[in-house]
């Protein structure tokens, strides 16, 4: 139907709708007019019409702007019919005095329900009617009943030529067994699922819960697995434009799903207040988990981002993300190596930043497993130079990244790290200095990380070594991880180290398994067994850590001991064995002094 058809017959309804009004008032037993009165009811239903049709032009009613039914239709329907009978009912009622003034209250809201009642049909007609689907859709089963079902529901009900063709709902909650969504039933509990597909003929399965346990996750994905189904999910609402459900936001799974996909609820404020118009510098820009900090903080608008890295590539990296040139000729990139303690002084002394985030570290346990005095100079004197420096300029804020290796740490990089937050405890109760440390555990596509090994042996062909079957990691998406390391540093309080909610441990073996289906190969899955100072199962805390609840439900705090720089071992290879394995706060282990440097 023409437009203009169409919203001719929308003025024509409203105009019926005050005279079907007139008619339900003046058949009223209660309404007892008078010849005269009833004659200037007719008057006032005439002016009403043309009022509202003038007024609905006006508001742009009738002109197509809002879709008919919707709240912003009804809205403004609403205010048309208000303004009509403010309008009208005032000048009837100072110009006749035999105009009776119920009729000025009762007219306008019974036109106003017949407005509605007709749009709420037609609206209703509209929508519980599905267009065709494509030739060949695929039957689909939706595990979920609630909001996002719903989307899901309408998005495949609505679309020219769906994909998909919803055969029915499951959902974990016995209360809407035989709920309809729009035309469609709720069908069987969860764990009904593969029972149910096949009932239905099922080949594929739409996830629409849009924060779920990785538990959950990984017992579907089996099963589709198992019986053949493809399974997409929608994803998390941070990903979704405005929260809504598209064809193009439907995907597969991924290995991010298997990590939950818990709402972190930033307060950008609290961050703000310590960044915006602040000089902040950052170690270990070029990182992954430094150049993700770099990207966030400038968001916030500092009055100077400084990124400090030793590696002239990594910085060249981060600054065409960040500004979309990699020219490296400004003052804000800055190659350092933070074992320099002079020219590490040098830049502070320039840069004086108000706020540093310390991500510079040496990460990988196998090497510093074999050369523990690398890790010594970097992880420990590094960060002891940084803090350094940071004290002399007046730093008024230092975030140190450190890691969940560092509870009951039994590797020459939990140690490292453990002694740096032991170093930035010391600054921080010595000086009364907002200085503390976050600790997190694995990140998703971090340099280095399992999920880039596990990529590069997939690309080759295979085979995925995992070190062994039960193995299970805390991981943590880059953004995520940071945006919890800037919410830290505006809650946390001097010597602190804040651990971040990792959500529930993954096992390395579940994410091999996802990434080989993911890139439909067929690839062997080897099993290496645990290295030299690698822990089955990662703790966030050691049984000696009591850790409490912080402003932030994802964000809890332990103390640590702190640690005098001026008791660190003399850089020599017995002093760095001797000072890792006498830390006190640590378990005792097998000495690393029997390593080899």
């Amino acid at each position: 139907m023409p437009a203009a058809v169409r919203r001719l017959i929308l003025i024509m309804w409203d105009a019926l709708a005050w005279v079907l009004a007139v008619i339900v008032f003046l058949s009223m037993r209660d309404a007892a007019l008078e010849p005269v009165q009833a004659r200037w009811v007719l008057f006032y239903t005439a002016a009403a019409v043309l009022l509202q049709v003038i007024g609905g032009l006006s508001s742009q009613l009738y002109l197509g702007r809002n879709r008919i039914g919707s709240f912003a239709d009804a809205a403004r329907m609403g205010f048309t019919v208000a303004g009509v009978a403010i309008l009208n009912g005032t000048t009837f009622l100072l110009a006749a005095d035999s105009f009776p003034m119920r009729a000025a209250v009762a007219l306008p809201s019974l036109a106003l329900i017949f407005m509605a009642t007709a749009r709420l049909v037609f609206r209703s007609i509209v929508e519980s009617r599905p267009r065709s689907a494509a030739a060949n859709a695929i039957p689909t089963l939706v595990y979920g009943a609630g909001n996002a079902g719903h989307q899901v529901a309408t998005l495949m009900d609505l679309a020219e030529d769906a994909p998909y063709r919803i055969v029915g709902f499951v959902d974990d909650n016995r209360d809407k067994r035989n709920l309809r969504v729009r035309h469609h039933r709720v069908l069987g509990l969860g764990r009904d699922i593969i029972k149910v597909a096949k009932e239905r003929g099922a080949q594929a399965v739409i996830f629409a819960i849009s924060a779920a346990s990785p538990d959950l996750i990984q017992r579907l994905s089996t099963a589709c697995e198992e019986h053949g189904l493809d399974l997409l999910i929608i994803p998390p609402l941070r990903e979704m434009v405005g929260g809504q459900v598209t064809l193009g936001s439907l995907r597969q799974l991924n290995v991010a799903d298997l990590l939950g996909r818990r709402p972190i609820k930033t307060d950008l404020s609290a961050i703000a207040d310590y960044v915006t118009g602040k000089v902040v510098l950052v170690t270990g820009a070029g990182g992954s988990i430094g150049s993700e900090l770099a990207a966030q903080v400038h968001r916030l608008g500092p009055a100077k981002l400084i990124l400090l890295d030793r590696d002239e590539s990594a910085l060249h990296g981060v600054q065409l993300d960040l500004y979309g040139n990699g020219l490296l000729d400004t003052e804000d990139m800055v190659l350092c190596d933070i074992r320099d303690e002079d020219a590490l002084e040098r830049v502070f002394s320039k840069h004086r930043p108000d706020v540093v985030f310390h991500a510079a570290a040496l990460k990988h346990l196998p090497m510093l497993e074999r050369f523990p005095t690398e890790g010594w100079k970097t992880n420990v004197l590094g960060t002891r130079n940084v803090l350094r420096a940071a004290y002399s300029v007046g730093v008024e804020r230092f975030v140190n990244i450190s890691t969940d290796k560092a509870a009951a740490a039994t590797s020459v990089l939990g140690r490292t790290k453990r002694l740096a937050e032991r170093l930035t405890a010391w600054y921080a109760n010595e000086y009364q200095v907002p200085y503390l440390s976050v600790r997190f555990g694995n990140v998703l596509g971090s340099r280095g990380s399992v999920l880039i090994s596990f990529q590069s042996q997939i690309e080759k062909g295979g085979p995925v070594t995992v070190t062994h079957p039960d193995v299970t990691r805390y991981f943590m998406t880059i953004p995520e991880a940071c945006e919890l390391v800037m919410q830290a540093g505006a809650i946390g309080l001097p010597g602190d180290v804040l651990v971040l909610d990792m959500g529930e441990p993954v096992k390395i073996l579940d994410v091999a398994k996802r990434m080989i289906a993911e890139s439909k190969k067929d690839i062997e899955i080897h099993f290496t067994g645990l290295r030299d100072g690698e822990k089955m199962h990662e703790v966030l805390f050691s049984t000696v850590e009591a850790g409490a609840q912080s402003e932030h439900p994802l964000i809890s705090e332990v103390q640590v001991p702190a640690l005098n720089p001026a008791e660190l071992a003399a850089d020599s290879d017995e002093g760095v064995l001797q000072m890792l394995d006498s830390d006190p706060t640590v378990y005792p282990l097998p000495a690393l002094s029997e390593k080899v440097i």
